[in-house]
């Protein structure tokens, strides 16, 4: 399969330019899949290569029978539209777009272009669809609910006495509101201060952790692009702190968080990919519902942070099955 390239704006002006002068996919008889990321880190990294391997195992050989090409708009709204504009019209059976930007962004060429999203928290509230089960406006995918109730749950196990709540997140993510929306109604429910700190780029990030630190008893982000790209300065400037800082999604752990509990990535985007092969199939859209991962999930915990921060777990954590511990990279 091919490599993931990065995109520049001439870049795309000279692909544009260029289409019109090779073979349509008609005529070699090849699929074309165009796979777009809003912006690299672990979480879409994980879902796009585990796309790549099942697409594989689903029989598809780069250059035989299918053309992947791979974009990443290095978290730019302006060169991600151009991605999608250069891609809506250079033959591309199937968009898949990973995260929620990405999917927005590729919505607006749904019309004639299938779009299979990966990791869109709400399609519905993020205006991809009006239902999960009969998507009706020519897109599907898979969703990475974020279990906020019950990342919040375990962080009052791990402290019974917390009393304020600070929240990371760029208030330009549709995902990152529904999930702080999700984290006010528990803190509410549970006699909490929630204090907010919205960034706006990864630069940003370290410091929203000091700044809430000196005030707030732990930090909770969702899986907020932004903030997943920073996590690991992030992190460690929870450690230097002293506060506990949980998270939405496995990798942000694995780049320093201290918790979450969350789905599998990996197998997120290989059903990604089975929703891409029946597209290719001739399924309609509309028979291909919404994939909602709500089962079989994970607590996943960094040990190393776990120690840094002084911390045990209790035993209700420590004892469970679902447990995997992982050490930050």
């Amino acid at each position: 399969m091919k490599q993931m390239k990065k995109v520049t704006l001439a870049v795309l002006t000279t692909i544009a330019m260029l289409c019109g002068c090779t073979a349509t996919n008609e005529e070699q008889e090849i699929k074309k899949i165009s796979v777009v990321q809003i912006v690299s880190h672990p979480s879409l990294d994980t879902i796009r290569d585990s796309f790549t391997d099942e697409m594989e195992a689903l029989g598809y050989v780069d250059g035989e029978n299918i053309e992947i090409e791979y974009y990443d708009a290095g978290n730019n709204t302006s060169t991600l539209e151009s991605i999608l504009s250069t891609v809506s019209g250079d033959g591309t059976d199937v968009i898949t777009a990973i995260a929620t930007p990405t999917a927005q962004g590729a919505a607006n060429y749904a019309d004639e272009i299938p779009v299979i999203f990966a990791a869109v928290s709400d399609p519905i509230n993020s205006g991809l669809t009006t239902t999960l089960e009969k998507p009706d406006k020519n897109i599907t995918g898979t969703m990475d609910d974020v279990q906020v109730d019950q990342i919040l749950a375990a962080a009052l196990e791990i402290d019974p006495d917390m009393k304020r709540l600070g929240v990371i997140y760029n208030a330009s993510e549709a995902n990152s509101v529904s999930n702080i929306e999700k984290a006010k109604a528990f803190c509410e429910e549970h006699d909490i201060e929630l204090q907010e700190v919205t960034i706006t780029s990864t630069n940003d990030v370290a410091q929203a952790v000091v700044t809430l630190a000196g005030s707030c008893d732990a930090i909770f982000s969702p899986n907020d692009n932004t903030v997943a790209s920073a996590m690991s300065a992030a992190a460690q400037s929870a450690i230097e702190q002293k506060i506990p800082y949980y998270v939405g999604a496995d990798s942000m752990v694995n780049d320093g968080g201290l918790l979450t509990i969350g789905i599998d990535y990996e197998e997120l985007g290989r059903e990604t990919a089975r929703m891409v092969d029946q597209v290719l199939n001739g399924t309609s859209i509309a028979d291909i519902p919404v994939k909602q991962f709500k089962t079989d999930l994970s607590i996943y915990v960094n040990e190393d942070t776990l120690a840094s921060l002084g911390m045990t777990l209790p035993q209700s954590i420590a004892d469970s099955e679902q447990l995997v511990m992982m050490k930050a990279e």
